[in-house]
């Protein structure tokens, strides 16, 4: 323990059921919590015997190692202060290793803080790694009344809630076999359901449900959100935005061990992305004259930017905000009949939008050599909120490859509307410009006076 925590953690929870108290109507308190790991001290015990006896022997003759210090402590988490109300919806973010799963090992009790107090109220259930809570040894029935009686429920309110366990897992054929030959995704299908199904005041998930398939995925976050309305506080860690947004009214950002931001979910996901884009991404312009290998046609892509409406260079985007994308563009001799191809795709290299200069009417003749600036600017084209990429493609005659240069950059486009109401996130993945009409098709009766 660190020097600075001699003082044994104060771990405190309450059995009083959530709303007993009127005056202050938390689920989870966490007052300066915070985790430190000494590091070095995860050996084998027969290495540490081994390394404590030479040292012995070496004092013994005079021949003691010198100036090897303190191995260091690495905080995991620090000055967590948290309140999360009875009922409440909250997602956690952050990239790996920023302490979201050491955060919620502590609320579930797996480890104990260093420092600081923890408190909540009610029954709680948490699925964080794969297998927690599972005795490998019991079989799927065993295992759904074991983790029940854990959660002092009574034998007879767990066969209440059973059927619909075993059916919403869907592991009836073996339900009677030991859990240790279980896949990884029969683990999450048992586990999740056991915890939704029971009735527990809080429900902690981890990223866990990364390891589902899509379909089950989608039935766990649908029966979080049914969890959601019912009053349940659930606590949900993911690297999914689009599960945070769609689930989570609040959201906490954790960055190094700390809390980053707090707050209203769109607004913590978009500094979130902001953070993250810094570090990973460009400021909104990419140098393509260092390619490997280098373009070897008369036409030559030197650089991409993109812009957003304030002609500002950016690699993130508010809804419904114009994209524009610069190229410069070298010719090394007289060429004709040029046109020029944008595409854009999800991440996933779905083709989500495709541009042609010559569809749209750009026939720039006969081009000498020099340096050029080709631009596209979007013009009803919402993309939903995500992640996207850029290729670029310069023919001549539309069929003659000059220059093509694949997946140049991304950008982001927030869930914040650049005017006017969100998006519906995730009913598609463009939200098109359109003119709607509503027309009777005979005059209403007229009211008689």
């Amino acid at each position: 323990m660190p020097d600075n925590a001699e003082a044994p953690a104060i771990v405190r929870w309450a059995e009083t059921t959530p709303g007993a108290e009127a005056a202050t109507p938390w689920a989870v308190r966490m007052r300066d919590i915070g985790k430190a790991y000494r590091l070095g001290e995860t050996r084998a015990l027969k290495d540490n015997f081994r390394e404590e006896l030479t040292s012995l022997l070496r004092r013994g003759f005079g021949l003691a190692r010198r100036g090897r210090g303190d191995k260091g402590t690495f905080w995991a988490l620090r000055d967590i202060n948290l309140e999360i109300a009875c009922g409440e919806t909250v997602g956690i973010i952050g990239r790996n290793g920023a302490g979201k799963s050491t955060l919620l090992k502590i609320l579930s009790r797996i480890t104990a803080p260093t420092t600081g107090e923890m408190r909540y109220r009610g029954r709680l259930a948490s699925l964080l790694e794969v297998g927690t809570g599972f005795h490998r040894e019991l079989t799927g029935r065993e295992n759904i009344y074991l983790n029940g009686a854990i959660l002092g429920m009574r034998r007879a309110e767990i066969a209440q809630q059973f059927d619909a366990i075993v059916e919403f897992a869907g592991i009836e054929q073996f339900l009677d076999t030991s859990v240790k030959f279980y896949s990884s995704g029969m683990y999450v299908r048992l586990a999740f359901s056991v915890a939704a199904h029971l009735r527990t005041d809080i429900m902690v998930v981890d990223e866990v449900l990364a390891v589902g398939d899509a379909q089950f995925q989608k039935k766990c976050l649908g029966k979080m959100e049914d969890g959601a309305h019912e009053g349940r506080t659930i606590l949900f860690v993911s690297h999914n935005m689009g599960a945070i947004q769609n689930l989570c009214r609040t959201t906490i950002y954790l960055d190094a061990g700390a809390v980053r931001a707090w707050g209203k979910t769109s607004d913590v996901i978009d500094l979130y992305i902001r953070d993250t884009l810094g570090e990973t991404e460009n400021s909104g312009r990419i140098d393509l004259t260092n390619r490997n290998p280098p373009a070897q046609g008369p036409a030559r892509l030197l650089y991409c930017e993109l812009q957003n409406r304030d002609n500002e260079l950016t690699s993130v985007f508010r809804y419904r905000e114009p994209l524009r994308v610069t190229f410069g563009l070298e010719v090394l001799k007289p060429l004709s009949f040029l046109s020029f191809h944008l595409g854009v795709d999800r991440l996933d290299g779905t083709r989500v939008y495709t541009s042609d200069s010559e569809e749209n009417d750009l026939h720039p003749g006969t081009m000498l050599p020099g340096t050029y600036i080709i631009s596209f600017q979007s013009r009803g084209m919402h993309l939903m909120p995500g992640d996207y990429k850029i290729s670029m493609l310069t023919a001549r005659q539309g069929r003659r490859t000059l220059d093509l240069v694949m997946d140049v950059t991304r950008f982001h486009v927030t869930n914040v509307p650049l005017e006017g109401p969100p998006p519906a996130v995730g009913t598609g993945i463009i939200c098109g410009s359109a003119h709607w009409e509503v027309a009777p098709t005979q005059c209403p009766a007229e009211k008689s006076t």
